[in-house]
């Protein structure tokens, strides 16, 4: 068992809530952002006095961390390194909202140790930024990445979203060239999924979405036009440049231990997984969630599957002492046939194909 730790941290306050977004996140005002920062001093001090690990990736995410302000999350940064051993070079990553960080000083989270930047532009279109409901313009995001850029943060990731209202391929390649010309390391498009209790969800009929076979063909557009300009993908909904992988996100998916805290965040650690609820009382209390025994092989083929790499045998052999089952093998022959599938002597990966149904196939097979 690696003695490595992920760090992951809710802030869950937005300006406003997006149409599409299922996420846990509210309205903060000052007052909100300064309590929220104690209780979550208060946890990590409680946290880091119950783990003997090294801290080597750290994330803030949310909702929209940068609306806290840069004093704020300094402070937060600086208690988890005041009490958790973090390695000289973790990797620590802020999500920011372009409308925020126009305004963000991105110079003093620099100096605390955040080099690491993720920016939520989902789309370099205005029809498709207002259809989404995001309230920057893409000179916002201009804007951000520069100020960013004048720090010693060099590590800039961009958010897409395919397969929302009015998205055609022209417009897809607009949003691709637009993080391509802006040579940001590392992109993560996702493909939208109408989520209950969205408005999206309620509106869905109202909406001018792509049908299933254009969002299908969207996603090998970008997949093959990415990979053409140097952004190999490493995940089903990441493409960066060569090791600029998201070492944090990479320990959801490889079963490495971290840890989430905040309200809606989830752990896995020491082979359970546990979470907190959408509650700030039952945060306060650090009352968390039992959520059963993680890291069986059905979880790691599901989550192995989800990498370009897919499933390395003589890596499963090493974690579960035994070969892959003949059962998956056999069946994983017949989704290769299919063209959805990958199979050779060392590994069984997912093809784009098999990428667009991925979760259809991981049913099948274990």
């Amino acid at each position: 068992m690696s003695n490595s730790l992920g760090l992951y941290i809710h802030i869950p306050f937005c300006h406003s809530k997006c149409p599409y977004c299922d996420f846990f996140s509210i309205r903060g005002k000052d007052i909100d952002y300064i309590e929220y920062a104690e209780i979550l001093k208060k946890n990590i001090v409680l946290w880091s006095k119950k783990i003997n690990k090294v801290v080597d990736t750290i994330y803030f995410g949310g909702g929209t961390p940068s609306v806290m302000g840069a004093d704020l999350l300094t402070d937060i940064l600086s208690c988890i390194k005041e009490n958790f051993k973090v390695t000289n070079n973790c990797e620590t990553t802020l999500e920011v909202n372009p409308q925020s960080g126009k305004f963000f000083d991105f110079e003093k989270v620099s100096k605390q140790g955040f080099n690491r930047v993720s920016i939520g532009l989902q789309s370099a279109n205005a029809d498709e930024q207002k259809a989404l409901g995001r309230t920057h313009t893409t000179k916002d995001v201009i804007n951000t990445i520069s100020l960013i850029r004048n720090t010693n943060i060099d590590n800039i990731s961009l958010d897409v979203m395919m397969g929302i209202p009015h998205q055609t391929k022209d417009n897809l390649k607009n949003t691709l060239d637009f993080c391509i010309d802006n040579n940001v390391n590392h992109i993560s498009s996702y493909i939208l999924k109408l989520e209950k209790n969205t408005v999206f969800y309620k509106r869905q009929d109202k909406l001018n979405l792509p049908s299933d076979d254009e969002t299908s063909d969207l996603y090998k557009y970008a997949v093959e036009y990415l990979g053409k300009k140097g952004y190999n993908q490493y995940e089903i909904s990441n493409f960066c440049k060569s090791g600029f992988e998201s070492k944090h996100n990479l320990k959801y998916w490889m079963l490495d231990d971290y840890l989430g805290i905040g309200p809606a965040a989830h752990s896995y650690l020491y082979n359970k997984r546990f979470f907190y609820n959408n509650s700030f009382e039952e945060f306060k209390k650090n009352i968390v969630v039992d959520d059963g025994i993680g890291g069986n092989q059905e979880e790691y083929i599901m989550l192995q599957l989800r990498l370009k790499k897919g499933i390395v045998f003589d890596e499963y052999e090493k974690a579960f002492g035994q070969k892959i089952s003949k059962d998956f093998l056999d069946k994983a022959y017949k989704f290769a046939k299919l063209g959805l599938v990958n199979i050779n002597d060392r590994s069984v990966s997912l093809t784009t194909n098999g990428f667009l149904v991925s979760n259809s196939i991981i049913c099948e097979l274990i």
